[in-house]
């Protein structure tokens, strides 16, 4: 390698680490802002084809079984893991490799960094950032705002985000006035939102309401006080 090729070289990983690093600051910028204000928007939301309803609800004006209902539909172990489940991740990326599609394992973190910060798919890059991103939100934001931001910005509808725009939209009520039927009900819509309706439940899904309301029984009223104070 010539003298002119190692400065090219040289200067071509200077400029990459230096723009690695402003990329980096950057999103610590953002995540930071977003740990004390509403994101204005998302990443999902921006990508709607359809129009976007959506309102911004604080986490303490919900009853306590609003959230409760979607952790026991979609991440039991919220309060125990560090936004990334590794084991499940395993078996995931296992089954990837044996040809299956990517799927599975996303905690409520990683949900929350996929609908806020990325795009659809199941590529292994997208789930790598998606992972890295669910870290440092469990390491900036802390439970409670990955929980309120989580209830705020995931889809229920054709272009409906959040918990207070799909109880409007299928209840005509705020969703400080959800019963425990009702949030079980939206919960079950996830992670297809688009082809379900909280009113007109298939036997599966109706199944599935069951089953969700079980379990947040067993958790109990209070499992998510610890997070949630």
């Amino acid at each position: 390698m010539s003298q002119h090729e190692r400065s090219f070289l040289g200067w071509t990983w200077h400029v990459l680490w230096r723009f690695v690093l402003v990329v980096l600051l950057m999103l610590l910028a953002l995540l930071l802002t977003l740990r004390f204000i509403p994101p204005p928007t998302s990443a999902y939301m921006l990508q709607s084809p359809y129009p976007v309803n959506q309102s911004w609800v604080s986490i303490d004006t919900l009853p306590s079984h609003v959230p409760l209902a979607l952790v026991a539909s979609e991440d039991q172990r919220f309060p125990q893991h560090v936004g990334v489940d590794f084991a499940e991740i395993s078996k995931a990326l296992q089954k990837f490799d044996d040809g299956d599609g990517l799927r599975g394992a996303s905690t409520i973190t990683q949900q929350t960094a996929k609908n806020l910060l990325l795009w659809p798919g199941r590529s292994l890059v997208r789930k790598g950032l998606e992972a890295t991103l669910a870290l440092s939100l469990e390491a900036i934001w802390g439970k409670k705002r990955i929980l309120e931001v989580y209830v705020n910005i995931a889809e229920f509808g054709k272009g409906i985000y959040g918990v207070e725009a799909a109880s409007q939209h299928y209840f005509n009520k705020p969703a400080s006035r959800l019963s425990q039927n009702e949030a079980a009900r939206l919960a079950v819509l996830l992670p297809s939102p688009r082809k379900r309706n909280p009113r007109d439940l298939t036997p599966y899904l109706q199944q599935r309401v069951v089953w969700v309301e079980r379990q947040m029984r067993q958790l109990g009223p209070d499992y998510l006080r610890p997070v949630l104070n």
